[in-house]
């Protein structure tokens, strides 16, 4: 059974626009007991046909594969196999990653015989309520489709079903076929059709004429409309259309972190992030707006910066999303299609149409004031003699990195100040995960994003914290001789949580990397060397220390034939050009503490900006 689910895996196709490319360009996986007998042997068999990565950790190798997906533009992945047990469950935050940011990934996890015929088995949960449960169950709520092949003529099915949902825009994310260790080993004679070649198309939804026309009319009506970029516009290679609407109408186009990129920075019609990381020009204007157009968007509560952002008190929305769960959202119109079809046929349909020449000079003049805050904030400082901040961090990086080279960052405050400093110059040269947030993604991820676009530069931007989280798959980078830049940022502590902890009055308490004393853990910092550890997994270190040493050592680590981490202290408590917006963390409504009240009543305050959009 393994053999041909490998077999099938290696001979399907996605076409988009008439071009094809194999859907599955290989298979991570890590073997144990549950899984060596059955893929293992597969895919020493057929590597040819499915390249084997070894990776290091189980969760590391599922953000790789989302990292590709992401790169790929959501037609083409890689596979991911692994043991039953704790092997299969380390899969689960990386499942929950790629369903929520609708990314394709396909887990294939061993599994305790079907037949029971040895129960109680190594790793078997033994639940006493029903003995078809599995500790795999744990990914039916993170995944987009689940089965579990517990006879081998249940594969065909499977695997088509498998199929229909990673190449579906509207309802792709993590798909998991839990594999029973013994069903894996079987034979089976299957028809040799199941074998053959199989091109999945990825089709364009075009806009229904009426929504279309409606759409218009509210668009034609607006004095003051933003778009509201999202990872639709990218995924769906609308940058293009985009730019000519902005530039044509003059509606003003602000960006999400997953649309990032759909304008270059310095494109005339781009205000730059939008929300609780965004810019105060977006935001501004996002205040004003009386009509939103939501491209591509799933309008997390950062862009909407909790429903407070879109003020206007007769604001309407026009949400051109591919899958309509999403284009629903705030009581808009619904517009059902692909973002590229959606955004010509808008285009055309607003022919004639721009905005008041006012608006347009007043949103160039808000960009204009951010992008000199951004100057300001980014700006080497090595006369201060003090440590970096981390806007001159990611100046630098922004700095010498060329105009294709790809940023890739994650959870922490780094994404935040990247959303608002980075200065985009390519639709797929900025890859952050925030859908899900997650500490770890960093390098895994750009892991991914390397093996999907080897002719780019891979910059990945990494707080200590979530290095101690997930560092393994530098290894892994070393013995594929894949080349990352990674920038490793020590700040001693969780450096987000700890800005988010002081703002709810906790007093940034357990966020700190220190060690413990009679009163708790406010001792001095403990004495990590990070870019040791990197060095013993395999890759270059260069220490920096000042702005200067951080520009050499990233332009020494481009000319590198190998991955090398560059490790720099920053000042944690260094802040950015604020955003203007408001983000929703309840704060205690009883305490104690001085700090708690205070935050208690600025909470209060922001909450009543809330908006239900109905």
């Amino acid at each position: 059974m393994s053999q041909a689910l490998v077999r099938f895996l290696s001979v399907q196709y996605s076409e988009r626009d008439g071009v094809e490319r194999r859907f599955f360009a290989g298979c991570f996986g890590i073997f144990g007991h549950g899984n060596v007998a059955g893929m293992g042997q597969a895919l020493l068999e057929h590597g040819g046909e499915l390249p084997y990565y070894m990776a290091r950790n189980e969760q590391a190798m599922v953000h790789a594969a989302a990292g590709f997906a992401r790169m790929s533009d959501r037609l083409s992945t890689l596979a991911c196999t692994t043991s039953i047990g704790p092997g299969a469950t380390n899969m689960v935050t990386g499942a929950a990653l790629a369903t929520v940011n609708r990314l394709p990934v396909l887990l294939l996890p061993g599994d305790v015989f079907a037949t029971r015929a040895a129960n109680p088995v190594l790793q078997e949960l033994e639940d006493a309520r029903s003995y078809d449960v599995s500790v795999n169950d744990c990914f039916k709520p993170v995944s987009r489709y689940w089965d579990r092949i517990n006879r081998a003529e249940q594969l065909p099915g499977a695997l088509l079903a498998a199929m229909r949902v990673l190449t579906d825009p509207a309802e792709t994310g993590a798909v998991t076929l839990a594999l029973p260790q013994d069903v894996q080993a079987e034979a089976f004679e299957w028809p040799q059709e199941l074998f053959a070649r199989r091109v999945w198309r990825v089709g364009r939804a075009v806009p229904e004429p009426a929504v279309l026309e409606e759409a218009a009319a509210i668009v034609r009506g607006a004095e003051r409309p933003l778009i509201v970029a999202g990872g639709g516009v990218i995924y769906s290679g609308a940058t293009g259309e985009l730019g000519a609407l902005a530039e044509r109408t003059g509606v003003p186009v602000a960006e999400t972190q997953a649309g990032k990129g759909s304008l270059a920075w310095d494109h005339r019609g781009s205000v730059g992030a939008v929300g609780a990381t965004g810019t105060t020009a977006a935001n501004a204007l996002a205040r004003e707006a009386d009509v939103v157009i939501g491209i591509g968007t799933r309008y997390s509560d950062f862009t909407t910066a909790s429903h407070s952002l879109f003020a206007h008190p007769s604001v309407r929305f026009v949400n051109i999303n591919v899958a309509r769960a999403d284009a629903v959202k705030l009581g808009g119109l619904s517009v059902v299609a692909d973002a590229r079809e959606a955004i010509r046929a808008l285009d055309e349909a607003l022919a004639g149409y721009t905005v008041p020449q006012g608006y347009r000079e007043r949103a160039r003049a808000l960009m204009a004031d951010w992008n000199a805050r951004v100057e300001r904030a980014c700006a080497p400082k090595d006369g201060d003699g003090g440590l970096l901040t981390q806007a001159e961090v990611i100046g630098a990086v922004n700095e010498v990195s060329g105009p294709r080279d790809v940023v890739v960052c994650a959870a922490g405050s780094m994404p935040g100040d990247l959303h608002k400093l980075w200065r985009a110059r390519d639709p797929k040269g900025y890859h952050v995960e925030y859908g899900y947030s997650c500490m770890g993604y960093e390098i895994a991820g750009g892991l991914g994003v390397k093996m999907a676009a080897p002719d780019r530069e891979v910059f990945v931007l990494v707080g200590d914290g979530s290095y101690l989280m997930m560092a393994q798959e530098l290894t892994t980078a070393a013995a594929e001789g894949i080349r990352l830049v990674v920038v490793l940022v020590q700040n001693h502590g969780y450096a987000s949580i700890g800005n988010l902890s002081e703002s709810v009055g906790a007093q940034r308490f357990g966020t700190r990397h220190r060690l413990r004393t009679p009163t708790g853990l406010d001792g001095d910092p403990i004495p990590l060397d990070l870019a040791a550890n990197a060095a013993s997994l395999g890759a270059d270190v260069i220490r920096a220390a000042t702005s200067t040493d951080l520009r050499d050592a990233l332009q020494q680590a481009r000319k590198s034939p190998r991955t090398t981490v560059v490790h720099i202290e920053t000042d944690p408590l260094a802040g950015t050009p604020d955003s203007a917006a408001w983000w929703d963390v309840p704060v205690a409504e009883v305490s104690a503490l001085d700090s708690t009240r205070e935050a208690r009543a600025r909470y209060e305050r922001d909450r009543g900006t809330r908006r239900h959009h109905l």
